[in-house]
């Protein structure tokens, strides 16, 4: 199958604490899409970030599936897991430095 190609564009640092996906070593982010994707779908995204001029291009694999009408009312959508490369290091880090200080055990995101 080949690669799905698209742009996510990241709007604030609240939208992008609840898409950012720690939890997985190297960084993901949470994608909302009713298009049907499997575990290890290869991705690649221009990413947009909340207070940065160009767009990064990642290239990762899905890694986290919601369903539709998943319990929670969570959002459908895929949690792609960043490749292990000079892109996905300078997004999880660029990430990092945008929603340092929000974490809360009372603040929701996407996936948790």
């Amino acid at each position: 199958m080949k690669p799905s190609v698209f742009t996510f564009t990241v709007r604030d640092r609240n939208a992008l604490y609840s898409a950012y996906m720690p939890q997985i070593e190297g960084g993901g982010i949470f994608i909302p899409t009713e298009r049907p994707y499997r575990l290890m779908d290869e991705v690649y995204m221009l990413l947009s970030l909340p207070e940065e001029a160009s767009k990064i291009p990642v290239s990762g694999k899905v890694v986290w599936l919601t369903p539709p009408n998943a319990m929670g009312n969570r959002v459908q959508g895929i949690g792609v897991r960043f490749d292990d490369d000079e892109n996905g290091r300078s997004a999880k880090a660029k990430i990092e430095a945008l929603v340092s200080g929000m974490s809360s055990p009372n603040r929701p995101t996407h996936t948790m």
